[in-house]
Protein backbone atom coordinates (compact mmCIF):
# COMPACT_ATOMS: atom_id res chain seq x y z
CA UNK A 1 0.00 0.00 0.00
CA UNK A 2 2.85 2.64 1.14
CA UNK A 3 4.64 1.76 -2.92
CA UNK A 4 1.26 2.61 -4.31
CA UNK A 5 0.96 5.77 -2.27
CA UNK A 6 4.47 6.94 -2.89
CA UNK A 7 3.22 6.02 -6.69
CA UNK A 8 0.35 7.62 -6.57
CA UNK A 9 1.71 10.86 -5.04
CA UNK A 10 4.68 11.51 -7.23
CA UNK A 11 2.07 10.92 -10.50
CA UNK A 12 0.04 13.75 -8.80
CA UNK A 13 2.90 16.19 -7.76
CA UNK A 14 4.68 15.49 -11.42
CA UNK A 15 4.71 19.10 -12.09
CA UNK A 16 4.05 20.92 -8.76
CA UNK A 17 7.88 21.84 -8.66
CA UNK A 18 7.16 23.57 -12.35
CA UNK A 19 4.08 25.74 -11.24
CA UNK A 20 5.34 29.42 -9.86
CA UNK A 21 4.33 29.79 -6.32
CA UNK A 22 2.17 33.01 -7.47
CA UNK A 23 -0.08 31.16 -9.27
CA UNK A 24 -1.07 28.10 -7.17
CA UNK A 25 -0.37 25.40 -4.83
CA UNK A 26 -1.24 21.88 -5.29
CA UNK A 27 -3.44 19.84 -2.79
CA UNK A 28 -3.40 15.95 -2.98
CA UNK A 29 -6.69 14.80 -1.35
CA UNK A 30 -6.40 11.00 -0.68
CA UNK A 31 -8.88 8.81 0.83
CA UNK A 32 -6.90 5.77 2.63
CA UNK A 33 -10.18 4.85 4.09
CA UNK A 34 -11.55 1.50 3.43
CA UNK A 35 -14.72 3.26 2.31
CA UNK A 36 -16.18 6.04 0.09
CA UNK A 37 -16.03 9.76 1.27
CA UNK A 38 -17.32 13.10 -0.01
CA UNK A 39 -14.68 15.85 0.45
CA UNK A 40 -15.98 19.14 1.31
CA UNK A 41 -14.10 22.03 0.59
CA UNK A 42 -15.11 25.71 2.11
CA UNK A 43 -13.05 28.39 1.20
CA UNK A 44 -12.70 31.61 3.68
CA UNK A 45 -15.25 34.61 3.35
CA UNK A 46 -13.94 36.13 -0.10
CA UNK A 47 -11.85 33.48 -1.03
CA UNK A 48 -12.66 31.19 -4.79
CA UNK A 49 -14.71 28.04 -4.04
CA UNK A 50 -12.82 25.32 -5.65
CA UNK A 51 -13.75 21.73 -7.01
CA UNK A 52 -17.19 23.05 -6.82
CA UNK A 53 -16.58 23.01 -3.23
CA UNK A 54 -17.14 19.04 -2.46
CA UNK A 55 -16.91 15.67 -4.45
CA UNK A 56 -17.28 11.77 -4.73
CA UNK A 57 -13.58 9.68 -3.36
CA UNK A 58 -13.67 6.06 -3.22
CA UNK A 59 -11.55 3.94 -1.81
CA UNK A 60 -7.18 4.54 -2.45
CA UNK A 61 -8.39 6.91 -4.80
CA UNK A 62 -6.34 10.75 -5.13
CA UNK A 63 -8.06 13.96 -6.13
CA UNK A 64 -5.53 16.10 -6.82
CA UNK A 65 -6.17 20.02 -6.99
CA UNK A 66 -4.57 23.61 -7.44
CA UNK A 67 -5.73 26.28 -5.41
CA UNK A 68 -4.48 30.08 -6.03
CA UNK A 69 -2.06 32.35 -3.61
CA UNK A 70 -3.37 33.38 -1.10
CA UNK A 71 -6.55 30.98 -0.64
CA UNK A 72 -7.36 29.19 2.89
CA UNK A 73 -10.31 27.40 3.84
CA UNK A 74 -11.13 24.18 5.22
CA UNK A 75 -11.49 20.55 4.23
CA UNK A 76 -13.57 17.72 5.42
CA UNK A 77 -14.84 14.34 4.81
CA UNK A 78 -18.54 13.57 4.61
CA UNK A 79 -19.28 9.80 5.25
CA UNK A 80 -23.24 7.42 4.50
CA UNK A 81 -23.90 10.20 1.63
CA UNK A 82 -26.51 9.54 -1.08
CA UNK A 83 -26.96 11.59 -3.73
CA UNK A 84 -29.77 11.61 -6.82
CA UNK A 85 -28.14 12.16 -10.67
CA UNK A 86 -28.99 16.14 -9.80
CA UNK A 87 -26.62 16.06 -6.92
CA UNK A 88 -29.18 16.67 -4.28
CA UNK A 89 -29.71 14.14 -0.70
CA UNK A 90 -27.93 14.05 2.48
CA UNK A 91 -24.92 12.80 4.00
CA UNK A 92 -24.91 11.45 7.51
CA UNK A 93 -21.70 13.44 8.90
CA UNK A 94 -20.19 16.56 7.64
CA UNK A 95 -23.34 17.67 5.52
CA UNK A 96 -23.56 20.75 3.50
CA UNK A 97 -27.00 21.83 2.61
CA UNK A 98 -27.85 18.53 1.04
CA UNK A 99 -25.82 18.80 -1.91
CA UNK A 100 -22.68 16.84 -3.39
CA UNK A 101 -21.52 20.33 -4.42
CA UNK A 102 -21.19 22.71 -1.14
CA UNK A 103 -20.50 25.44 -3.30
CA UNK A 104 -18.95 27.52 -0.43
CA UNK A 105 -20.76 26.05 2.69
CA UNK A 106 -19.32 24.69 5.33
CA UNK A 107 -20.09 21.22 7.02
CA UNK A 108 -22.72 20.08 9.40
CA UNK A 109 -21.11 19.52 13.09
CA UNK A 110 -19.67 17.17 14.27
CA UNK A 111 -16.74 16.90 11.37
CA UNK A 112 -12.78 16.97 11.62
CA UNK A 113 -11.59 19.76 9.77
CA UNK A 114 -8.29 20.26 8.25
CA UNK A 115 -7.38 24.31 8.05
CA UNK A 116 -5.28 25.33 5.57
CA UNK A 117 -3.87 29.47 4.87
CA UNK A 118 -1.72 30.09 2.18
CA UNK A 119 0.74 32.89 1.96
CA UNK A 120 4.41 33.78 1.88
CA UNK A 121 4.25 31.38 5.11
CA UNK A 122 1.62 28.94 4.96
CA UNK A 123 -0.41 27.76 8.15
CA UNK A 124 -2.36 24.97 8.68
CA UNK A 125 -3.56 22.34 11.33
CA UNK A 126 -6.22 20.24 12.05
CA UNK A 127 -9.33 21.07 14.29
CA UNK A 128 -11.70 18.95 16.59
CA UNK A 129 -13.05 22.16 17.39
CA UNK A 130 -16.53 21.26 15.51
CA UNK A 131 -16.10 18.14 16.53
CA UNK A 132 -14.91 14.58 15.23
CA UNK A 133 -16.45 12.28 12.12
CA UNK A 134 -13.17 10.61 10.79
CA UNK A 135 -9.45 10.66 11.07
CA UNK A 136 -7.82 13.44 9.11
CA UNK A 137 -3.92 13.93 8.48
CA UNK A 138 -2.10 16.92 6.45
CA UNK A 139 1.44 16.25 5.04
CA UNK A 140 3.10 18.86 3.20
CA UNK A 141 5.34 17.84 0.31
CA UNK A 142 8.49 19.54 -1.18
CA UNK A 143 8.06 22.57 0.99
CA UNK A 144 10.78 24.59 3.01
CA UNK A 145 10.84 25.17 6.80
CA UNK A 146 9.49 23.52 9.82
CA UNK A 147 7.03 21.40 7.86
CA UNK A 148 5.66 18.91 9.68
CA UNK A 149 2.34 17.25 10.19
CA UNK A 150 -0.58 17.69 11.35
CA UNK A 151 -3.70 15.15 12.16
CA UNK A 152 -6.07 13.07 14.10
CA UNK A 153 -5.38 9.40 13.33
CA UNK A 154 -6.95 8.25 16.52
CA UNK A 155 -11.05 7.13 15.84
CA UNK A 156 -12.17 9.25 18.64
CA UNK A 157 -15.65 7.43 17.73
CA UNK A 158 -14.81 4.36 19.69
CA UNK A 159 -13.74 6.73 22.95
CA UNK A 160 -16.68 8.91 22.64
CA UNK A 161 -18.32 10.02 25.82
CA UNK A 162 -21.97 8.78 25.35
CA UNK A 163 -23.17 12.63 25.94
CA UNK A 164 -21.54 13.35 22.62
CA UNK A 165 -22.23 10.46 20.80
CA UNK A 166 -24.02 11.09 17.22
CA UNK A 167 -25.31 7.50 15.86
CA UNK A 168 -26.37 5.81 12.60
CA UNK A 169 -29.40 4.02 12.42
CA UNK A 170 -28.33 0.90 13.14
CA UNK A 171 -26.94 2.78 15.77
CA UNK A 172 -23.11 2.91 14.96
CA UNK A 173 -21.22 5.78 16.83
CA UNK A 174 -20.83 7.76 13.55
CA UNK A 175 -19.51 11.14 15.27
CA UNK A 176 -18.45 12.95 18.60
CA UNK A 177 -19.41 16.00 18.86
CA UNK A 178 -17.57 19.31 20.62
CA UNK A 179 -18.40 20.31 24.26
CA UNK A 180 -19.76 23.30 22.81
CA UNK A 181 -22.28 21.81 20.15
CA UNK A 182 -23.59 19.41 22.41
CA UNK A 183 -23.69 21.74 25.71
CA UNK A 184 -23.91 25.05 24.23
CA UNK A 185 -22.44 27.00 27.24
CA UNK A 186 -19.70 29.72 27.02
CA UNK A 187 -17.31 27.49 29.39
CA UNK A 188 -17.14 25.22 26.65
CA UNK A 189 -17.54 27.65 23.67
CA UNK A 190 -15.08 29.91 24.82
CA UNK A 191 -17.71 32.86 24.55
CA UNK A 192 -19.04 35.73 26.99
CA UNK A 193 -16.99 35.79 29.60
CA UNK A 194 -15.15 32.65 28.98
CA UNK A 195 -13.76 34.22 25.63
CA UNK A 196 -10.32 34.87 25.64
CA UNK A 197 -7.08 32.35 26.39
CA UNK A 198 -7.20 33.51 30.36
CA UNK A 199 -10.79 32.59 30.95
CA UNK A 200 -11.42 29.86 28.04
CA UNK A 201 -9.21 26.66 29.45
CA UNK A 202 -9.01 23.05 29.02
CA UNK A 203 -11.91 20.93 30.09
CA UNK A 204 -12.37 17.13 30.92
CA UNK A 205 -13.86 16.57 27.22
CA UNK A 206 -11.51 18.93 25.32
CA UNK A 207 -8.72 16.71 27.16
CA UNK A 208 -10.03 13.73 25.95
CA UNK A 209 -9.68 14.78 22.32
CA UNK A 210 -6.26 16.03 23.10
CA UNK A 211 -4.91 13.37 24.59
CA UNK A 212 -5.99 10.79 22.13
CA UNK A 213 -4.86 13.64 19.01
CA UNK A 214 -2.51 15.47 20.64
CA UNK A 215 -1.03 17.58 17.38
CA UNK A 216 -4.84 18.40 16.93
CA UNK A 217 -6.65 21.54 17.61
CA UNK A 218 -8.76 20.42 20.76
CA UNK A 219 -10.65 23.64 21.69
CA UNK A 220 -10.83 27.77 20.71
CA UNK A 221 -7.80 28.14 22.61
CA UNK A 222 -5.96 25.28 22.73
CA UNK A 223 -1.91 25.46 22.29
CA UNK A 224 -1.12 27.29 19.48
CA UNK A 225 1.93 24.76 18.70
CA UNK A 226 -1.25 22.80 17.15
CA UNK A 227 -0.76 25.40 14.30
CA UNK A 228 1.99 24.02 11.73
CA UNK A 229 3.77 26.43 9.28
CA UNK A 230 5.64 25.71 5.92
CA UNK A 231 6.60 28.13 2.84
CA UNK A 232 6.42 26.88 -0.47
CA UNK A 233 5.06 23.26 -0.47
CA UNK A 234 2.14 21.23 -1.72
CA UNK A 235 -0.21 19.40 0.47
CA UNK A 236 -1.41 16.05 0.91
CA UNK A 237 -4.68 15.41 2.73
CA UNK A 238 -5.51 12.15 3.85
CA UNK A 239 -8.76 10.52 5.71
CA UNK A 240 -7.67 7.53 7.73
CA UNK A 241 -4.19 7.71 6.95
CA UNK A 242 -3.01 4.76 9.33
CA UNK A 243 -5.25 2.42 7.21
Amino acid sequence: MEAKLKSLLLFVFCCASAVVRVTATTFAIYNKCTHTVWPGIQPTAGKPVVAGGGFRLPPNKAYSLKVPAGWSGRIWGREDCSFDATGKGRCVTGDCGGALACNGLGGTPPATLAEITLGEQDFYDVSLVDGYNLAISVTPFRGSGKCSYAGCVSDLNEMCPVSLQVKSRDNRVVACKSACFAFKSPEYCCTGSYGNPQTCKPTAYSRLFKTACPKAYSYAYDDPTSIVTCSGGSYIITFCPHH
